[in-house]
């Protein structure tokens, strides 16, 4: 598919997702169902802590389709201004708004007018004010050259066509010496043809993830120092089997070539603090 193609596919998914959400029902990164009925997956299950989430608006929580919690490993200080791309429904975002403080801000990015919404409804419930939700690309991210402290992300980059254009946006919006913050899906070894090629595992956060060692590459091309690839969660094959058997892959047949392969991982790296 071409990136235009992926992309309207993308924000077709996400779209339906938040309207799910308005609707009650929970939304997740993939597409296999559970016995509730409620689509469910091993990558955004359990992520995080009671105390984080109490005092969220419930569809808030319902909207989180990430791999991670950027927000507790990205160590934001009061004052600092954060950017999360891809934002969703709001959950990180709100989050850290809180870490950051009224001296601080918050901004959301996301491409998808139903998930915008339903994000500044989650700001008004949370009587939050130092957050800004924005429209747009990560390609093309809406904000002047180093303006953001920390860039976080949380299962959303390996959504992305053009990673390579991506985080040069990252690092172009953030000031000298910023952190590069971000919850991803990351591959360790071959991935099978077939599950690179299925769009409903793009979509799912798998087909378009990364090999960790790619993403840190990437990553300094773009100029960033420090980096780092952290695995946080490694996924077998039984884990995922009813998510992969939906898009149509043969579990049976491929679980060994991708059993392992597949985790969570917290990616780092910093802009130089000189040019």
């Amino acid at each position: 598919m071409q990136d235009n193609e992926i992309r309207d596919v993308v924000r077709e998914k996400y779209g339906k997702a938040a309207l799910q959400v308005k609707e009650g029902r929970s939304a997740c990164c993939g597409t296999a169902p559970s016995a509730s009925g409620l689509s469910r997956d091993p990558i955004t299950s359990n992520l995080y802590a009671d105390h984080e989430t109490a005092l969220l608006p419930t569809a808030a929580v319902q909207a989180s389709l990430g791999c991670g919690n950027p927000t507790a490993l990205a160590k934001l200080e009061e004052g600092q201004v954060v950017l999360d791309l891809g934002s969703g429904g709001g959950i990180d975002v709100l989050l850290s708004a809180k870490r950051v403080g009224p001296t601080g801000k918050a901004y959301g990015l996301d491409m998808t007018d139903e998930m915008l919404a339903l994000a500044r409804e989650n700001q008004a419930k949370a009587g939050v004010t130092n957050v800004e939700f924005l429209k747009g690309t990560m390609e093309e991210i809406p904000l002047p050259d180093g303006s953001v402290d920390v860039v976080i992300s949380n299962c959303v980059i390996n959504l992305a066509a053009d990673k390579d254009r991506v985080l040069r946006e990252a690092f172009r919006v953030l000031k000298p010496g910023g952190r590069f913050a971000v919850s991803d899906v990351v591959t360790k070894g071959e991935i099978p043809a077939p599950v690179k090629k299925s769009v409903e595992l793009w979509i799912g956060c798998i087909a378009g993830a990364l090999d960790e060692d790619d993403y840190a590459g990437k990553l300094r091309a773009a100029g960033f120092v420090d980096v780092t690839v952290e695995p946080t969660r490694i996924y077998r094959v039984d884990d995922a089997r009813d998510f992969l058997a939906s898009a149509g892959i043969d579990v049976d047949a491929l679980g060994a070539e991708v059993d392992g392969k597949f985790r969570s991982a917290f990616v780092r790296a910093s802009r130089p603090a000189t040019t």
